[in-house]
């Protein structure tokens, strides 16, 4: 009853991300008529890309957006982000057919049976790396959400709390997109809008995941040992989980058979392929896109879906992947009207003069804190990577920074924060652990400092150690 009337009450939410975009793009255009316009001298790298010259901005003449061309943007983006957003369609509902497989679910409940009664802290990081190596590979995110409610009753009956059980599942998918090697949706258009290779350095990557796998580990385990010898340490101690232990979902129904077995496997091979197609032959998105489809079909042949079943699920994983797509395709339009009203590297220019000054490490950090900030406004993955790697990209290349260093300040700042922000996730996964939001602040605030603090140090090694050149 207590909680009736913050129920009741108007909540205040940013606009729809569509009007968002759309806002930016009216702000640009504005700009149009007060940025002077100008441009860099532009060279050929060794990778065949044109990149900007540091210190050759220079004036040109003004050539303001008007209103008719500002709406026609929209089209125009659309069409020029083509590529990327057909690769996010086909993409998405390739890794449909994985995820409604329920290998992943499966392959969670099984360990889950495996541990069970065995309180040891172990189970922690396990389950915390499965989490992650979802949300790394085919950016499961949304599809983890129901089994937070599952986590915090296991972990309660456990001996622990239902932070625990949440920390798990968020910080496990939070630092699977914040290492991700190969996410279709956030680093795989991050790096198409970069014009670098698809999961270019993706060592490196794994590298990250794992370590802030790691340092995230020991702070719930550090929580969790906590509570366990004194459960009144606990931020929830005296809180009543009495509904959401009686509505926990009956484990045995969910499958983790031969089929289940050989989609991962399926799954795996894919992988390797890309990797090896990437890395040989420098496949882009018309071949990752085969590649998904293939392993998308032969998973719907594993689990024995007719024709009309496998073309459902695509249907249903395009109609899923039409917001992402088209936010890709407006927010293409912001970089239209930059461009042509010719101050996108006006734009660069004035981001770059407080940095140009500065060590390289310091850039790279200056450049996460932008990312983590942005990503407060634009929650969406893709929405994110493409309003800021146009800006983003040039300016790593002014401040003699690698593309996919800015890429990879793109993919800290985005995954992370999605579980901290109130803009994004944090509200509805304390809601479904049944803790308060403010509760879940308390715990992963202190973590979230440290992680960040941790990112820098990952920045600063990847610039020093030329990540990306």
């Amino acid at each position: 009853m207590g909680n009736e009337p913050t129920l009741n009450k108007k909540k205040r939410q940013l606009p729809h991300i569509f009007i968002i975009l759309f806002g930016i793009i009216v702000v640009c255009t504005i700009l149009t008529w007060i940025i002077p316009a100008g441009e860099f001298d532009r060279v050929e790298n060794e990778a065949g890309r044109m990149v900007a010259v540091a210190g050759t901005w220079h004036e040109i003449d003004a050539s303001p957006v008007g209103p008719f061309k500002m709406f026609q943007s929209v089209y125009d983006g659309m069409c020029d982000a083509a590529g990327v957003s057909f690769f996010v369609f086909i993409s998405f509902a390739s890794t449909a057919f994985v995820t409604k497989s329920g290998a992943f679910d499966g392959l969670v409940v099984f360990l889950m049976k495996v541990f069970k009664g065995n309180s040891a802290l172990a189970v922690i990081p396990i389950f915390m790396a499965l989490f992650g190596l979802g949300s790394s590979t085919v950016g499961m995110f949304e599809e983890w959400l129901p089994f937070i409610p599952i986590f915090a009753s296991i972990f309660i009956g456990l001996g622990y709390d239902a932070v625990v059980g949440l920390a798990v599942v968020a910080l496990g998918a939070g630092m699977g997109y914040s290492g991700a090697a190969m996410n279709p949706f956030t680093v795989g258009v991050a790096q198409g809008i970069a014009e670098v290779q698809y999961m270019s350095d993706i060592g490196f990557r794994v590298v990250c995941h794992i370590i802030m796998l790691a340092v995230a580990s020991f702070f719930v385990m550090r929580y969790a040992a906590k509570v366990k010898k004194d459960p009144t340490k606990s931020l929830v101690y005296g809180d009543d989980f009495s509904s959401l232990l009686s509505g926990n979902k009956d484990l045995s129904e969910v499958q983790f058979g031969i089929r289940q077995k050989l989609v991962l496997l399926d799954l795996l091979a894919a992988i390797v392929a890309l990797v090896y197609g990437t890395k040989t032959y420098g496949w882009y998105f018309s071949e990752l896109s085969a590649v998904f489809l293939i392993m998308g079909i032969i998973a719907a042949i594993i689990m024995g879906f007719n024709l009309s079943k496998i073309g459902e699920v695509f249907a249903k994983g395009f109609q899923e992947a039409t917001t992402a797509a088209l936010m890709i395709g407006i927010a293409r339009g912001i970089l239209m009207v930059l461009q042509n009203g010719n101050i996108i590297d006006t734009v660069v220019y004035g981001l770059s003069l407080p940095l140009e000054s500065l060590p390289a490490g310091i850039c790279a950090i200056a450049m996460l804190i932008m990312q983590t900030i942005l990503n407060f406004f634009i929650p969406s993955g893709s929405g994110q990577a493409a309003v800021s790697m146009p800006i983003m990209a040039p300016m790593a290349d002014i401040l003699g920074l690698s593309r996919d260093t800015a890429v990879l300040a793109y993919q800290f700042g985005d995954g992370l924060s999605n579980i901290v922000w109130p803009t994004a996730f944090a509200a509805i996964m304390a809601g479904l652990a049944g803790v308060k939001v403010e509760k879940w602040w308390r715990f992963i605030f202190p973590i979230f400092g440290v992680i960040i603090v941790v990112q820098a140090i990952l920045m600063v090694v990847a610039v020093s150690t030329g990540f990306g050149a």
